[in-house]
């Protein structure tokens, strides 16, 4: 039936694998088969085994662990991509395109499973030195670009076509599942009811990693046999110190794909945006008369904002792996958050090149709701990288855009300062235009000052709630020691500190010339610690916080030493001949 089934055309395969823990010996042969078939590069391995250590002497056991690409059926690395280089087959297998991939790694950092790759260079095994195999099998298309297990999809095609059976036959069987040698990896149809994957799985009680994420992963973990009853993990391996242990295996190492230069992304390109937006909104304070000097001024600034977020764009340019491909990220509006954001980047850009033409307010408008987009198109990036817990908090994106806002406006001031200080120094302004822009600047920052409060606590608001619910969030150990850390200084040097100089500030401004002084000397302070402040936390969540999600048991064998040995069959018979009968304990399975 299994064999009619597969050669159906009417019939549309879910391939997958069925992985019992309980066989695995930790031997290796499917790594080795893996890198053997598809010819990786030195340190790139799709399919792995990690061996899992828990427990104290002599309670202790010991496990292994398969690993590698799920082929989930809902991927959160496919809507992403923004070139459309990663993409989902009818038969739930997900694709790599070499060719169209710009090395980005947003696939990456949404991976869950911490199936992805990118070499930027190869590096032999034998002391960087490139030997005359690793020469023969190089492939210069995988050099900066994603790559990962494709469930060795050429012999499952091959198979398929010579009439060969995908998981009985193994010849169309993956490279890892016709190597191993204790029959732990089965390949199958899942769509099949009558398949090897699907009996294994409706048989035996089996387990998702991270099923809890909502990508129903097609490797299902069989964890129970009747030799060998199946537990809850103890408290004790899932404790917070076994976690925040780097030499767990099981602990997720901090991703090494977004780095600085990404952070400085949303560094530039959040204070960019949100200052376009914060000059744009402060217009409807200025008077009447002084609007068609406001914007004059409004085109400049939109013109300096936009000159901050081409900064942090020009630092994703920097760590994209393909850069001669980059006009390729265009090509996925309808997923991607990342092509989005490069749509909105082009609107914004004709918008500020007409303002600065037409002074046209509807110009001005549709920059600054662009700016905006650009703001909501960071947020959204970051939150849809679901491979980092940190990021994908569901505060992420209410702070990264009230931070763009709280930044925006707090620039205003040094914006102003600034303006007025450089059109004076070139004598561009005469001593009662010096004195009439001023009093203009200051009335304005007597509005975004209030504003400037309100954003404070706001974020202040946010990032305590993000904090206390990080653990909560899934965020685990390691990133939330790096979040404790930092918890001081944001709260105090970059919400706290900034609103008490920015409410000292409007409340010199009553004391005559002497606090107008004070008030934009206390400003300054307040707006320069506010953008320093949110730069400093959002460098620290995407560089330095950014551990990737890790790998999970969440039934495990019941096997080991010590009060970790395993307990008498399930069906009742002793573990080995002439063992005392013993009935199992309760709830075991």
């Amino acid at each position: 039936m299994a064999e009619a089934l597969c050669h159906d055309p009417a019939h549309t395969p879910r391939w997958g694998m069925a992985i019992d823990v309980n066989r695995c010996v930790g031997c290796q042969t499917c790594t080795i088969a893996c890198k053997h078939w598809n010819d990786t590069l030195p340190d790139i391995q799709w399919r792995r085994v990690i061996d899992v250590e828990q427990g104290e002497y002599p309670n202790v056991q010991r496990q292994f662990l398969v690993t590698g690409c799920q082929h989930c059926a809902e991927p959160p690395c496919v809507p992403v991509c923004p070139t459309g280089a990663t993409r989902q087959r009818a038969d739930g297998l997900v694709t790599m395109d070499y060719d169209l991939c710009i090395g980005c790694a947003y696939c990456a950092v949404a991976c869950p499973y911490q199936a992805r790759t990118i070499a930027h260079e190869i590096q032999g095994y034998y002391d960087g030195e490139i030997t005359r195999q690793e020469e023969a099998v190089f492939d210069e298309g995988r050099i900066g670009v994603a790559q990962k297990c494709t469930f060795c999809i050429d012999r499952v095609d091959s198979g398929l076509a010579a009439g060969l059976t995908p998981g009985l036959d193994p010849d169309a069987t993956p490279a890892c599942s016709a190597a191993c040698i204790a029959s732990a990896i089965t390949f199958g149809d899942y769509n099949d009811p009558d398949s090897n994957v699907s009996q294994l799985v409706r048989d035996n009680p089996a387990f998702q990693m991270h099923e809890e994420l909502g990508t129903d992963p097609q490797i299902k973990y069989l964890y129970t046999t009747p030799a060998v009853p199946g537990r809850e993990p103890e408290a004790a391996d899932i404790a917070d110190d076994r976690l925040a242990d780097p030499a767990n295996p099981l602990v997720g190492k901090l991703q090494p794909f977004w780095d600085w230069r990404a952070a400085m992304n949303w560094m530039f390109g959040g204070v960019g945006s949100g200052f376009v937006l914060a000059a744009w909104l402060i217009s409807f304070a200025v008077p009447a008369e002084a609007a068609a000097d406001y914007a004059l001024w409004l085109s400049a600034a939109q013109f300096a904002g936009a000159g901050l977020m081409a900064i942090g764009l020009f630092f994703v340019f920097l760590k994209i792996g393909r850069k001669l491909r980059f006009w390729r990220a265009v090509s996925r509006p309808q997923t991607s958050w990342m092509t989005r954001e490069l749509y909105v980047v082009a609107v914004f850009g004709i918008a500020v090149l007409l303002g600065i033409a037409t002074q046209h307010p509807a110009a001005h408008a549709v920059a600054a709701l662009a700016a905006l987009g650009f703001l909501g198109c960071q947020a959204m990036i970051l939150y849809r990288a679901r491979g980092i817990p940190a990021w994908r908090h569901r505060l992420t994106p209410w702070m990264i855009v009230a931070t763009g806002l709280f930044e925006g406006f707090a620039l205003l001031m040094p914006a102003f300062a600034l303006s007025i200080g450089l059109l004076a120094a070139f004598q561009l302004l005469v001593p009662l235009e010096i004195f009439i822009y001023s009093a203009l600047a200051l009335k304005t920052m007597q509005t975004a000052g209030v504003l400037i409060i309100v954003l404070a606590a706001a974020n202040l608001i946010l990032w305590t709630a993000y904090l206390r619910s990080a653990a909560a969030g899934g965020i685990g150990p390691l990133a939330r020691t790096v979040l404790t850390k930092v918890h001081r200084r944001v709260l105090i040097l970059g919400t706290g500190l900034p609103a008490l100089l920015y409410l000292a500030g409007l409340v010199a401004l009553g004391m005559g010339q002497t606090g107008t002084r004070l008030a934009i000397g206390v400003w300054l302070a307040g707006s320069l610690l506010a953008i320093f402040g949110g730069a400093y936390w959002k460098f620290m969540v995407v560089a330095r916080a950014g551990y990737q999600q890790g790998f999970a048991m969440p039934r495990q064998p019941h096997r080991g030493s010590g009060a970790r040995a395993a307990p008498p069959r399930l069906d009742g018979t002793g573990m080995r001949p002439g063992a005392p009968l013993a009935e199992s304990p309760e709830g075991v399975g």
